[in-house]
């Protein structure tokens, strides 16, 4: 990717069978991935219209066959549409269990997912499991292996005078030998650096508009991690 290009989405890439496909990552607005091999159907990050851009894309036979959902970080551009999705599976009759991964201490998804099975319990036709990740132990999913690992999201707080760390992490997607590196929304991490090297593709955050900055990374800083993979996708880059 070109160093000051501003994403065209969706963005995709595939090895074989290991797939993805970015819909959106607009700050602000929306998030929404979907990563696929032979054997495993994910969404990372579902934001606001992911249902619409799947229904679209995929059609309900690939929806109803996702088995696990990653989240981030709580903010609402990455977890806007989760709702409407878990809504949907539902409606459509989902029978097997539904993972959601999610950092530790992620209010936000423990809050939907509250307030959804409140509202639909009695009526939900699938098991939703929620899985909070304290570690960076890695595990596996079907035919791939998951390394998450904690990056460095921070908020302002209400007074807008310093910044406070919120529950982030950022994950590795290993399948047949191929790895996906998406780190979410940081300011630039060891962590992330480590992660992202010699990845097969690296998805890497330039949320900061021209400086330097406790709450995202510029361009360049993103650049810098990116090259150091394969590929890369530079991703959340203000419009």
């Amino acid at each position: 990717m070109k160093k000051n290009e501003i994403p065209k989405y969706p963005l995709i890439w595939r090895k074989e069978d290991f797939f993805i496909k970015i819909y959106s990552s607009i700050p602000n607005i929306s998030t929404g991935i979907l990563i696929t091999t032979d054997k495993a159907t994910f969404v990372v990050d579902p934001g606001d219209g992911i249902l619409r851009d799947l229904n679209k894309d995929v059609g309900a036979v690939t929806i109803l066959k996702v088995s696990d959902i990653f989240i981030s970080h709580g903010h609402h551009d990455h977890v806007g549409g989760v709702w409407s999705l878990l809504t949907y599976l539902s409606v459509m009759k989902k029978k097997s269990p539904l993972n959601i991964y999610y950092p530790k201490g992620c209010l936000e998804i423990e809050s939907i997912h509250k307030a959804f099975i409140s509202v639909y319990g009695k009526e939900l036709s699938y098991p939703i499991v929620l899985k909070p990740i304290n570690s960076a132990k890695s595990f596996k999913r079907n035919s791939v292996t998951i390394k998450p690992f904690k990056v460095n999201h921070r908020e302002l707080t209400e007074d807008s005078s310093s910044t406070i760390l919120i529950p982030s992490l950022g994950f590795k997607f290993i399948h047949d030998e191929k790895s996906i590196c998406y780190g979410g929304d940081t300011a630039y991490c060891d962590s992330l650096a480590k992660m992202a090297k010699d990845s097969d593709l690296a998805i890497i955050e330039a949320g900061a508009k021209e400086k330097k900055s406790q709450l995202h990374m510029t361009i360049e800083e993103a650049s810098q991690i990116g090259k150091t993979a394969k590929d890369y996708f530079l991703v959340h880059v203000p419009e």
